[in-house]
């Protein structure tokens, strides 16, 4: 594997919790890859965590040279581009697909955008074949380690997913700080 150690990757669809995640882990203790590109909205107030590389992962993965020992978000259809000559540690955080859905649906609304012409049921549909094939293809694979954290159960109660957390990567990270991260009233599409 290249480089020293693991990187540490957030993922999952869009609008399911992954910026509330690289909240936590930064507050825990681990360095965030991120630009300020994307800036807060009324959708994040507070930030995307966004890296505009990892766009372009799949034609030019070298920014995957400054990520060993940082946590960087990444879209769930972008893991694939990920080269196998590394380590990753995945979190990928599910949330409850007809809160995802909604919660897009209110974002684009908000932008003035169009969103998907499906009805929420194909939408949902989809994003659960989506899921079965990341999370087939994640196993099949050595060099990802994989932790799936309830957007859900960490509303309601952060403190079994943050110590999961906490174990999975390591056992170091400042959990009470990760605690005050989480604002059920950003809670805002609930199921």
């Amino acid at each position: 594997m290249k480089n020293a150690g693991p990187i540490t990757i957030v993922s999952g669809l869009p609008r399911s919790g992954t910026s509330l995640m690289m909240q936590l882990l930064d507050a825990g203790g681990i360095p965030v890859l991120a630009d300020a590109i994307r800036a807060a909205d009324d959708d994040n107030p507070k930030g995307y965590y966004e890296f505009e590389p990892v766009k372009k992962t799949k034609t030019d993965p070298s920014w995957l040279d400054q990520a060993p020992g940082k946590v960087v978000k990444m879209v769930h259809l972008l893991l694939y581009d990920l080269p196998a000559d590394r380590s990753y540690h995945v979190v990928f955080v599910k949330r409850d697909l007809a809160e995802v859905v909604r919660s897009q649906r209110v974002m684009l609304d908000r932008r003035g955008q169009a969103g998907a012409k499906l009805p929420d049921e194909k939408l949902i549909a989809v994003f659960e074949s989506q899921y079965r094939k990341i999370e087939a293809y994640l196993a099949d694979r050595q060099n990802f380690h994989v932790l799936q954290v309830s957007y859900n159960d960490l509303m309601h109660d952060p403190s079994p997913e943050i110590d999961q957390l906490n174990a999975f990567l390591g056992g170091d990270l400042d959990t009470a700080a990760m605690r005050r991260v989480v604002d059920p009233a950003l809670y805002r599409q609930r199921s």
